[in-house]
C-alpha cells in the first residue's frame, strides 16, 4: 500500500463514524475498519474484508492493552512522545501484515530486551575497572617512591635503566629522559577481539572480559583479581545442557489454552514433536521404541518415511526402507502428536482461579489460587501475569503470597520457582484501589518444564539389523505458547 492510499483510508474513517453509535467495525467496498475507543482517541485496524474479524478483534484488544504500558495519559501528545516505543511494541504484534503468536508479557520482554546475563557481565566489568584503577594508582605510587629513593642515592630509576638497556646503552642521563609514571611492557598484549564487524551479543562475557584485561595489560598493569572476577561471572552461567550422545531424542510440547473464569476450558490444543538427531554414521540404521501410557485420545502421526505398521503394532519408529539410514547431523522430526479438548475440564496442567470482589472505597480484594492438575508434571519458573487497572494512580497492597511477586508497569507478576506433586497449590491475596473485578482479566501464565503433558516416552533404541541396544540421550521441553484465563 502506498502512503497516499493509507492517508486516504485514514481520512475517510471519521466520515464513517456517523450517528455516534458504538460499534466495533465499519466496512466499505474494499476494506474493513476495526476500532476501539481509547478515551479521546481511537485504536484503529484497517484490514481486508476477507480477514477473520475475531482474530482482528483479539489483535485490536492486544494493541489497546499495549498503549497504556507506555503512555501515562491517553492523549495525542503522549502518544507522539512515546511513538518509537509504541512502534517497537506494535512491530512485535504484527509482522508483514500477519499477527504474531505473542501476549502482552512477551511483547514487554522483547521490547525491554532485559538480560540477566548482561547485568552480571556489566557488574563484573565495573568491578574489574575499579580494581584495575586501584592497582594502577598503587603502582604509580610505588614507582614514584622508587624514583625518589633512586634520586637520593644518585642512581637512575629502574624504569630508565631498563629503557636504556633495551637499546644497548646504559649511560643515558636522567635529565634527558622524562620518566613515565607507569612502565610499558616490552611485548604487546594479544587483542582477543574478533576481526571484522560483528553484531551485538548480550551476555558474551568471556571474550569481552579477556579483551578488557588485555587492554589493561597494554596500558600498564593487570588487575590481580581479574581471574577471580571472571570465575564469579562463570559461576552465574546457566547450567550446561545435558550431554548429547550419538543418538539424541528431543520431545517438545506446546500448549495453547484459553479457560473461563469458572474453570471451563474454552480452547485446548496440545501439539508435540519427537525429533531424532544422529551424530555417528554407525547408528544411522536404528529403531526407536516408544511407549504410550496416555489414556487420552492422542492423535499420533509419523513421518511419511517411517514404517507406520510397525509403529501401530509395537510402537517402533523405523524407516520403511530398512537399508536406508537416518540423516546425520540434523534434527529429523519422526513423530507428531496432538491432543484437543474433549469436554474434560481436568485436562489443563494447571488450574488458576481468580476471585476479585469489590471492597470499600472503590477498591477490589483479589484472591488467586493455582493447583497442579496433573501429578506427573513438574513446572519450573511459573509466572502468573495479572493485569492491573490501566487508568489513574492505583494503590496495591499484597497481603499473602507464595514464591515472590513484582509489579511491572500495569501488571503484577506472581512468580513461583517450582510446582509439582509435593507443592501443588499456592495462593496470592492483594488489594487494589480504585478497581473493578474486570480489570484483573485476562490472566496469562507461563512456565518451563522438563516433563511432558502427554505420557509418551522412549524406552530404548536398538540397531535395525540385529536389535543390539544403542546408548541414547533424551530431553523434554514443555511450555505454553498461550495460557490465558479470560
Amino acid at each position: 500500500m502506498t502512503k497516499a492510499r493509507i492517508e486516504g483510508l485514514l481520512a475517510a474513517f471519521p466520515k464513517l463514524m456517523t450517528g455516534g453509535r458504538q460499534h466495533t467495525f465499519v466496512e466499505t467496498e474494499s476494506v474493513r475498519y476495526v476500532y476501539q475507543p481509547l478515551d479521546k482517541l481511537y485504536m484503529l485496524l484497517i484490514t481486508t474484508k476477507a480477514s477473520n474479524i475475531l482474530e482482528d478483534l483479539e489483535t485490536l484488544r492486544l494493541f489497546s492493552r499495549v498503549v497504556p504500558e507506555y503512555c501515562a495519559q491517553l492523549t495525542e501528545a503522549e502518544v507522539l512522545n512515546q511513538a518509537f516505543n509504541l512502534l517497537f511494541a506494535f512491530d512485535e504484534i504484527v509482522a508483514l501484515g500477519y499477527r504474531e503468536s505473542v501476549n502482552l508479557a512477551q511483547v514487554r520482554s522483547f521490547v525491554e530486551m532485559d538480560s540477566h546475563e548482561e547485568k552480571i557481565y556489566q557488574a563484573v566489568r565495573q568491578t574489574q575497572e575499579r580494581e584495575a584503577a586501584n592497582r594502577m594508582r598503587e603502582r604509580a605510587k610505588e614507582l614514584q617512591r622508587e624514583r625518589l629513593e633512586a634520586a637520593k642515592r644518585g642512581a637512575p630509576p629502574r624504569s630508565q635503566m631498563s629503557f636504556g638497556s633495551g637499546f644497548g646503552s646504559s649511560t643515558m642521563s636522567s635529565a634527558s629522559v622524562k620518566e613515565p609514571l607507569i612502565e610499558t611492557p616490552t611485548t604487546p598484549a594479544r587483542d582477543t577481539r574478533p576481526v571484522g564487524r560483528s553484531a551485538m551479543k548480550l551476555g558474551s562475557r568471556g571474550t569481552d572480559a579477556d579483551s578488557f584485561v588485555s587492554r589493561l595489560r597494554s596500558e600498564g598493569d593487570v588487575a590481580a583479581n581479574a581471574p577471580v572476577a571472571a570465575s564469579v561471572a562463570a559461576a552465574h552461567d546457566p547450567p550446561a545442557n545435558i550431554d548429547h550422545k550419538d543418538v539424541h531424542l528431543r520431545f517438545e510440547e506446546r500448549l495453547n489454552l484459553v479457560a473461563g473464569r469458572d474453570g471451563d476450558i474454552q480452547n485446548f490444543e496440545l501439539s508435540g514433536l519427537l525429533t531424532l538427531r544422529i551424530s555417528n554414521e554407525q547408528f544411522g540404521k536404528i529403531r526407536v521404541h516408544v511407549d504410550n501410557k496416555d489414556s487420552r485420545s492422542l492423535q499420533l502421526q509419523t513421518h511419511p518415511n517411517v514404517d507406520k505398521e510397525a509403529f501401530r503394532s509395537s510402537g517402533v519408529i523405523g524407516l520403511k526402507q530398512s537399508q536406508r539410514p537416518f540423516p546425520l547431523h540434523s534434527d529429523v522430526g519422526v513423530l507428531k502428536w496432538r491432543l484437543t479438548h474433549a469436554g474434560d475440564d481436568k485436562m489443563a496442567p494447571l488450574s488458576v482461579n481468580c476471585w476479585p470482589s469489590e471492597g470499600v472505597n472503590g477498591g477490589c480484594d483479589v484472591n488467586i489460587e493455582y493447583e497442579l492438575e496433573q501429578d506427573h508434571l513438574s513446572l519450573s519458573d511459573v509466572n502468573i501475569n495479572i493485569p492491573l487497572p490501566s487508568s489513574g494512580n492505583i494503590s496495591l497492597v499484597v497481603h499473602q503470597w507464595e514464591g515472590s511477586y513484582t509489579q511491572k508497569g500495569r501488571t503484577l507478576v506472581w512468580s513461583v520457582p517450582i510446582v509439582n506433586a509435593q507443592q501443588k497449590t499456592g495462593t496470592l491475596e492483594f488489594t487494589v484501589s480504585p478497581a473493578v473485578p474486570n480489570d484483573f482479566f485476562p490472566l496469562n501464565v507461563t512456565w518451563t518444564s522438563d516433563t511432558s503433558l502427554a505420557m509418551l516416552t522412549a524406552t530404548k533404541v536398538t540397531q535395525a539389523e540385529d536389535g543390539t541396544p544403542v546408548d541414547f540421550s533424551k530431553e523434554i521441553s514443555f511450555h505454553a505458547d498461550k495460557y490465558e484465563i479470560v
